[in-house]
């Protein structure tokens, strides 16, 4: 029987490769939309943490490194 952590990689690579099928499927297989829409996204994620640790108090973000802010 396969050790369960020797499976992980394996497992990890077909999400992964799922996942990639299904934007290039939802861009309608144009390989730049789909890179365009990931990068859009990518964005979009980072100003939500950067969002999320603006709102958080320092006391709960005690020892953790912040984001320079954009003044």
């Amino acid at each position: 029987m396969a050790d369960p952590v020797e499976q992980q990689p394996i497992d990890e690579a077909v999400e992964l490769e799922v996942a990639a099928a299904q934007a290039m499927q939802a861009c309608g297989g144009d390989m730049l939309a789909t890179v365009k829409a990931l990068i859009v996204a990518n964005a979009m994620l980072e100003q939500e943490l950067a969002d999320v640790y603006a709102k958080a108090s320092r006391g709960f973000l005690r020892g953790r490194r912040l984001p320079k802010r954009k003044d």
